[in-house]
């Protein structure tokens, strides 16, 4: 299972978007939320260069925001990223957050 991280916020519909679409692949991650650590919020920007979130890496691709994972999943482009293969199956992964909620 690749590597996910996906830097948030507690009020961001973006955020709870891109988890669904990742959640409906069977994919788990590991959520920093910037609301919680300000000092995270300095990680996000040095890593990705952008100041909003959702910011998700796959495997240390910074694949963007939610409407740039959603446009990789239009293209194809997001399932081998991921490691699906197409016509497999997902597993219905479970979310994961670094304060330990799910």
């Amino acid at each position: 299972m690749p590597k996910i991280e996906i830097y948030s916020s507690a009020m961001c519909p973006y955020c709870v978007r891109a988890k669904m679409l990742l959640q409906n692949k069977g994919m788990s991650w590991e959520e920093i939320r910037i609301d919680l650590d300000f000092d995270r919020m300095g990680e996000m920007m040095e890593r990705s260069q952008r100041r909003t979130v959702p910011q998700i890496f796959i495997n240390d691709f910074h694949v963007g925001g939610f409407d740039d994972l959603a446009a990789m999943d239009t293209r194809g482009e997001l399932d081998p990223l991921l490691g699906i293969n197409v016509g497999e199956a997902p597993n219905h992964g479970e979310m994961h957050s670094e304060d330990g909620a799910t």
